[in-house]
């Protein structure tokens, strides 16, 4: 056996697969972003809200997709925390179900869908049937990477030291499901690592005893991606995956008791230790769909307690500038002081955002004062980090630190735009209705509110993308846009009816009702350029949204 030779075939071929899961994924966003969002965040009870989560998970082949989706609408609070948590469940039920169905022999569908999906993708005229063949093309790549895996573990079952190693792990169950889930993890894909285990085992490679560990490791460490993923985001958006980790976590710790106490786990369904695994790895979560459906509220409240709010950001201490004069001959420091600078304006804009709907429902002199005297502090923060910026780059600059000064500027201006819309727009409606503008009716508020919603989280999320600037946090913006662009329409086209219907409340109140809907749509426009960087990096950003002509 050439050890080396199959390591490489090893290496490819689990390389092949997550990018064959990686291509799935994103052909389904792209092709039905807006259906698999909005029945992600459209969840309605707990039943349904599972079951919602379980075929948006097999449409995108990702457990953690839903996670991070569903993460976007509790920031925004459009998914409340149980409903969330039961949502994840589902999904964990759905990326299962992928399991069982690459389980089967397929073989013979790799060259049909790797055929009709490349030629889709590279032939199609429109675009959602060039991502759709993007998705069918993964599909068949995924199928070729198992087929692949299946030939490089070959010469292994004739290895002499692969008894004696199996034989080790057989001992320390508990190290076997710590390493499968840190392996997991790894991987960033429950679904790669349970079929790379799956074909192990059809190979002879993994007796059942290894393998049921092994398992219950990927579903712990399945969790774990989504806790990773999120760490950047607001407190509500970190409270789904955590919550999720927690169910899997216990139910993973009361299944690996039993296996620990040696109970037989012969009643498995399956003729083969493939089989009764994958089986293992179903039954396992829809286990886990039944308890936590019972139990959502239970763990929404313990995560609620491991999770409190942060506190209030309050004016004990005049801000000290992170603008170190000091630093300017140092540009990776200097433009790190930058950064914390345009992150202390993000702070103040959102500050200024998060009373201001409160302020016009219910003004005083008092508040409105306040707030505007915010707006100062962002002209001076933005005018200081303009001229920082501009003496650093008359220094010797790399071409990605010129790049990062540039998309700090920018960064900075776009904050200070955002605030002058919130001070000359949304607070001009205040005073409006200090001076006796009427007020709006009860359905033209909810709509405002829940627009007002969506676009401070994410002011929170370009906070955070600044604090971690990861493509997974810059999507979630630009899915967040979508969001509000649609919030948006439909007020708008409510508004109208209710024009068209007489209500009162609503002539009254039609120009500031759309003064703030623009206001609000613009803000959020604004920040959301700050993720674009981001995503011209990674090839995620289209240059335009017009379908390219024929």
């Amino acid at each position: 056996m050439n050890l080396p030779a199959v390591a490489l075939e090893l290496a490819a071929a689990t390389v092949l697969l997550l990018y064959a899961v990686s291509l799935v994924k994103k052909g389904v966003e792209t092709a039905s972003g807006d259906i698999v969002a909005r029945t992600v965040g459209g969840s309605g009870g707990r039943p349904r809200a599972a079951v919602y989560g379980c075929v948006v998970a097999i449409a995108l082949q990702s457990s953690t997709a839903v996670a991070m989706l569903a993460a976007g609408f509790a920031i925004s609070g459009a998914l409340g925390l149980d409903i969330g948590l039961a949502v994840l469940l589902g999904a964990d039920l759905g990326s299962a179900l992928v399991v069982k169905i690459l389980s089967f022999d397929l073989h013979w569908l790799a060259p049909l869908f790797v055929a009709a999906g490349g030629l889709m993708h590279l032939k199609a005229s429109m675009r959602k049937i060039t991502e759709a063949g993007r998705a069918v093309l993964g599909i068949g790549l995924l199928l070729l990477s198992l087929q692949m895996i299946g030939h490089a573990t070959q010469p292994l079952t004739q290895s002499p030291l692969l008894p004696s190693a199996i034989a080790f792990l057989g001992t320390d169950a508990l190290t076997v499901m710590v390493l499968a889930a840190v392996f997991t993890w790894a991987l960033h894909s429950s679904v790669a690592a349970i079929l790379l285990i799956l074909t192990f085992a059809a190979k002879g490679l993994v007796p059942l005893e290894v393998g049921i560990p092994l398992v219950l490791g990927v579903n712990l460490g399945g969790g774990l991606i989504a806790l990773w993923l999120t760490r950047g985001l607001p407190v509500e958006g970190r409270r789904l995956p955590l919550g999720n980790l927690l169910f899997r976590a216990l139910f993973s710790a009361a299944v690996f008791a039993l296996f620990s106490l040696h109970a037989r786990f012969v009643w498995l369904p399956g003729d083969t230790v493939a089989g009764k695994l994958v089986n293992l790895h179903v039954l396992f979560n829809a286990a886990l769909v039944l308890i936590g459906l019972v139990s959502c509220g239970l763990m929404a409240r313990l995560v609620r307690l491991l999770t409190p709010e942060a506190p209030a950001e309050g004016d004990l201490a005049a801000h000290a500038s992170a603008l170190d004069h000091s630093l300017i001959d140092k540009p990776a420091q200097a433009l790190a002081a930058a950064a914390r600078e345009v992150l202390h304006m993000g702070n103040l804009i959102a500050r200024m955002l998060d009373p201001v709907m409160a302020v016009i429902q219910s003004p005083t002199l008092e508040t409105v004062k306040a707030l505007r005297s915010i707006d100062g502090d962002i002209h001076r923060a933005h005018r200081e980090i303009k001229l920082y910026i501009a003496a650093v780059n008359r220094g010797v600059l790399t071409e990605e630190q010129s790049r990062r000064g540039i998309e700090l500027t920018e960064a900075a201006i776009h904050l200070e735009y955002a605030g002058d819309v919130v001070a000359k727009n949304l607070l001009q409606m205040a005073e409006e209705r200090l001076d006796g503008a009427g007020a709006f009716s009860q359905e033209g508020w909810r709509e405002l509110t829940l627009l007002h919603a969506a676009v401070f989280s994410n002011v929170r999320l370009a906070a955070n993308l600044l604090v971690s600037p990861d493509p997974v946090i810059a999507r979630e913006m630009v899915r967040q846009k979508e969001h509000v662009r649609r919030l948006v329409e439909e007020s708008s086209k409510s508004h109208l009816e209710r024009l068209r219907q007489g209500i009162a409340a609503s002539i009254q109140s039609s120009d500031m009702h759309l003064e703030i809907v623009r206001a609000l749509k613009e803000v959020n426009s604004l920040v959301t350029t700050m993720a674009y960087p981001r995503l011209r990096e990674t090839g995620d950003l289209l240059e335009s949204r017009l379908v390219p002509a024929a």
